[in-house]
């Protein structure tokens, strides 16, 4: 039988819920204390930001960016007990360091990352995220109030992408970002029928990638099969990786020595990112293995408090299926290396 996409969700930006992934988890590697500076750069609706809050007896003081201005209406009424001691941001979490400057924060204690897509997003069907229900093709989160300097036309949108987009890129996108098999059966099928007519809606794009798929692997696939194609589209419009690379490469800087970055990723391609980047910055050695001695002159940065991701246990997936792919991974600031450290 051919798809037929769900009806539109009752949910809405002002009813929207989200249970915070791996909270408990979060503040014992924050570890929060009274006066203790703390970034939240992807604040949602504050549910790690108001419990970090709590942790501390509100005497910690955050900083909390969001590029989703619906998100920052949200957790600007959770975290109104706090007073001034949350500042809340409507920017992107790489551009973390214009917040700090405005607040005249040299450093942060902690820093917490958690880059999934939100319920808010995911459950309220006109933002376009979300392949159940029949909504304008989207999937901005800042609902395109920031700037798309430096970018290609086509990646304005998850419509422009969609329409735009040609046939390679389509398949590069997919198989890349989905890590979808059927990339190039689900990109042929994209181009063949938006030149009948624009591909307009999550419904029409959903329907458009259950066809293409083949009916033994619709058969036996674990979800809907348009879901990695949604996903890759929603990363590419949003720059995902792009933003986590910037962050990393500008966050060490300005983490205070003991100072710890937690960072929650729901992708194999994000895990991976922060994972090499962990064990760089952990390595007292970069030399390739086949040489004597060190050259580099390297020396650890920060010390890996994770040499596993942590994952939700049993007890989370049952209340919050969505947590599944969650991992979370964490560093420590060590204090800066000093020569006669060696003698």
């Amino acid at each position: 039988m051919p798809h037929r996409p769900q009806s539109a969700s009752s949910v809405t930006a002002e009813n929207a819920k989200h249970v915070s992934v791996l909270l408990p988890e979060v503040l014992e590697a924050l570890a929060p204390r009274p006066g203790g500076r703390y970034l939240d750069g992807t604040l949602g609706l504050a549910g790690h930001s108001s419990a970090l809050m709590e942790k501390s007896g509100g005497k910690a003081f955050l900083c909390g960016l969001d590029r989703d201005p619906q998100a920052l209406l949200r957790a600007q009424k959770r975290l109104e007990p706090y007073g001034d001691h949350c500042r809340l941001f409507s920017l992107e979490y790489a551009s973390f360091a214009d917040a700090l400057d405005a607040l005249g924060w040299e450093n942060v204690d902690g820093a917490l990352l958690d880059i999934g897509v939100s319920s808010l997003q995911l459950d309220v069907a006109e933002r376009g995220f979300s392949l159940h229900g029949d909504a304008p093709l989207d999937m901005r989160m800042d609902m395109g109030g920031l700037s798309h300097e430096g970018r290609e036309p086509w990646t304005e949108s998850a419509h422009t992408v969609v329409n735009m987009a040609d046939m390679n890129t389509l398949r590069r996108i997919i198989e890349t970002y989905g890590e979808d098999p059927q990339a190039a059966r689900i990109a042929r099928a994209i181009v063949e029928e938006r030149q009948k007519a624009p591909i307009e809606t999550t419904g029409r794009l959903a329907d458009i990638v259950w066809h293409a798929y083949p009916a033994k692997w619709r058969e036996t696939a674990r979800n809907h099969p348009a879901t990695r194609t949604f996903q890759a589209i929603r990363m590419v419009v949003n720059d995902e990786l792009g933003q986590l690379e910037r962050f990393l490469d500008a966050i060490l800087p300005r983490l205070a020595v003991g100072g710890r970055l937690a960072v929650i990723t729901f992708h194999s391609l994000e895990d991976r990112i922060v994972k090499q980047r962990f064990r760089t910055w952990s390595s007292d050695c970069l030399c390739p293995p086949h040489l004597p001695r060190c050259v580099c002159n390297h020396h650890a940065e920060v010390r890996l408090l994770t040499k596993k991701p942590i994952v939700p246990g049993k007890d989370e997936l049952l209340i919050n299926p969505r947590s599944g792919s969650a991992k979370l991974r964490v560093v420590e600031k060590l204090p800066p290396f000093k020569k006669e450290e060696l003698s």
